[in-house]
């Protein structure tokens, strides 16, 4: 496993210890915390890194789709400030999708060159919506404030 993915993951997942509890939290929910919508785009992109690494080392479909649905989760419910970023301390996604990888053993996929196009094709949209659902909700916040 790249070494810059485990670091990755543990900055948007679990880099700060609360002192004096087991609690673990991470860039993404603080980010998220204090830019609103903006913060879960920046640190989608992190997501998708870790994603697009799993569709290079050819890892079965099922492990995208579900690396895909932990992402998918993550972009949704962290869209929403305060209660999406409370969530995103406690379900980890990137740590989760970090696991999925480590099981799989790289060139494992039978999937042809379509089969990787579309998984590709499927992964880079579902990205893209990562990043501008929660830019959307963000934008959608400050309009309401400003009429």
């Amino acid at each position: 496993m790249p070494r810059w993915a485990e670091l990755l993951a543990r900055a948007l997942d679990d880099a700060i210890g609360i002192p004096g509890t087991r609690i673990r939290v991470g860039l993404d929910g603080i980010i998220g915390l204090l830019l609103p919508g903006a913060g879960d785009a920046i640190t989608a992109i992190g997501a998708g890194a870790i994603l697009l690494l799993a569709i290079q080392r050819r890892v079965p479909t099922s492990v995208l789709v579900r690396m895909l649905l932990n992402i998918a989760i993550d972009a949704c419910v962290g869209a929403f400030p305060v209660l999406g970023d409370l969530f995103d301390f406690g379900y980890k996604s990137n740590r989760k999708n970090l696991e999925l990888l480590k099981g799989e053993e790289p060139g494992a996929s039978t999937r042809g060159l379509l089969g990787n196009a579309l998984v590709l094709g499927v992964g880079l949209l579902l990205l893209a919506l990562c990043i501008l659902l929660p830019l959307l909700v963000w934008f959608l916040i400050f309009d309401a404030f400003e009429g």
